[in-house]
């Protein structure tokens, strides 16, 4: 013992403390770990994984999809145009984006503005809609609504649409192609259009109405907002193509189902889904919705091709 405290008051360093391992410490750190992590996370949503653009390609080949009529689409869905993530030159992006593919057609799915809280830096209707003009492909542009463009502002959008030359298809069928290589597109009319209150939405779709228009054996493609049209679907339409949900928006692992707007919870989330022989592509879709954040799912232009 003396010899310990004479060597202290030499200057010689105190031997190393010994910490002790609590369960508390252990905790401590943990829960100091999990919140930078969560910040980190949380950063990457707001400000990296919005800004990006992806393509996601699809190469289909349907039962009602002749194996020789090759058929390529390009999909912008959910644009929600506005502040912080979807700015004008974003959505230019997206149009040189789309362009680029050399699609045969393009289809765009509904929900073109950002209405939430947090839209900072607004994009009006006139300006998005003169990005979208630019798109090209040899048979047209095609365009339905969704449940936003409903609730805050159909008037304008109808406006912009129709002077970006983009026709609207609302329970409309329209049959292109040349003879011999013909197919139908069929556009739904959204399936939440009017806010009823509690939970509650009256559409203003009509599936049967819709097909009943389509008069000749050519394959079908269905164009829907929302996706939860899918288990009504027939046989007779090759594929259909929806977006409303953004594939989640913020894929956390065991949460984020619950958050799809989706009466089928993940059924119908995202990506490729195949029953009793009949297909359905969800996109992601490019802005957002609610919060202007993206996690596990980037914004994304789908890109199909069939009769691959």
């Amino acid at each position: 013992m003396s010899e310990s405290i004479l060597a202290r008051s030499a200057g010689e360093a105190p031997p190393a403390a010994t910490t002790r391992v609590t369960r508390r410490r252990v905790l401590a750190g943990a829960a100091g770990l999990i919140g930078f992590s969560a910040a980190a996370t949380g950063g990457y949503a707001a400000a990296i994984e919005p800004q990006t653009l992806v393509v996601t390609r699809y190469a289909l080949n349907p039962l009602r999809w002749p194996a020789d009529r090759k058929l390529s689409v390009a999909v912008i869905a959910d644009l929600h145009a506005g502040g912080p993530d979807m700015t004008l030159p974003r959505i230019r992006r997206v149009v040189d984006t789309a362009n680029a593919l050399k699609s045969d057609v393009i289809v765009l799915l509904g929900d073109y503005t950002a209405t939430y809280r947090f839209a900072n830096d607004p994009v009006p209707c006139a300006a998005w809609a003169e990005e979208l003009a630019r798109l090209a492909a040899p048979f047209g542009q095609w365009a339905i609504l969704g449940n936003h463009d409903w609730w805050h502002d159909i008037a304008g959008v109808r406006r912009a649409l129709t002077a970006a030359r983009i026709p609207l298809l609302e329970n409309d069928a329209v049959l292109l192609g040349a003879e011999g290589r013909r197919f139908w597109f069929a556009g739904l009319g959204d399936q939440l259009a009017h806010r009823l209150g509690h939970g509650r939405f009256r559409g203003i779709d009509d599936l049967r109405g819709t097909l009943a228009q389509v008069g000749t054996d050519d394959p079908v493609v269905l164009l829907a907002h929302e996706p939860d049209i899918f288990p009504r679907v027939p046989p007779r339409v090759a594929l259909t193509l929806c977006g409303h949900t953004h594939g989640g928006q913020i894929r956390l692992p065991l949460i984020w189902p619950a958050f799809v707007p989706s009466k089928y919870g993940a059924s119908y989330a995202y990506g490729h889904v195949i029953e009793d022989g009949r297909h359905l592509i969800v996109s992601g879709g490019l802005g957002t919705s609610v919060i202007p954040a993206r996690l596990g799912v980037p914004p994304e232009i789908v890109h199909v091709v069939l009769g691959a």
